[in-house]
């Protein structure tokens, strides 16, 4: 899978591993590995179930790493200074790809977020 994205560390001793399929995959893969260096699972963490563990208002910026991975297009709001971290997905049965938007406070907490239709696919545009 090449050279990991990000490490970060979890519960029980174990290492995450993120590998980003984005924007053109629409993945992000999590290798668990266990404190005694072995895969535990490979895991496909842009899914909608994930989506709506997150809470806005209670979940931390550094919980939507853990279970999100690295973001694809981080951007920086002037007006609120809000940071919208972007990842894009697929989800089952709907047709078009979608963005999951992520906005995280100054103060590191998850304010708002939102599915849209990936901006970039226009009508006509081909997969």
């Amino acid at each position: 899978m090449g050279p990991a994205a990000d490490k970060r560390r979890a519960a029980g001793g174990e290492t995450v591993y993120y590998y980003p399929r984005l924007p053109f995959g629409h993945a992000t893969y999590a290798a668990r590995i266990g404190s005694d260096g072995k895969l535990i699972a490979l895991e496909q963490r842009l899914t909608p179930e994930n989506m709506e563990k997150l809470k806005p208002g209670a979940t931390r910026a550094e919980e939507v790493l853990d279970l999100l991975g690295p973001p694809y297009r981080p951007m920086k709001q002037r007006t609120s200074g809000d940071e919208i971290w972007t990842y894009p997905l697929l989800i089952p049965g709907f047709p078009l790809p979608r963005w999951f938007l992520a906005h995280i406070s100054p103060d590191g907490i998850l304010r708002e977020k939102n599915m849209i239709d990936d901006p970039t696919r226009g009508r006509g545009a081909t997969r």
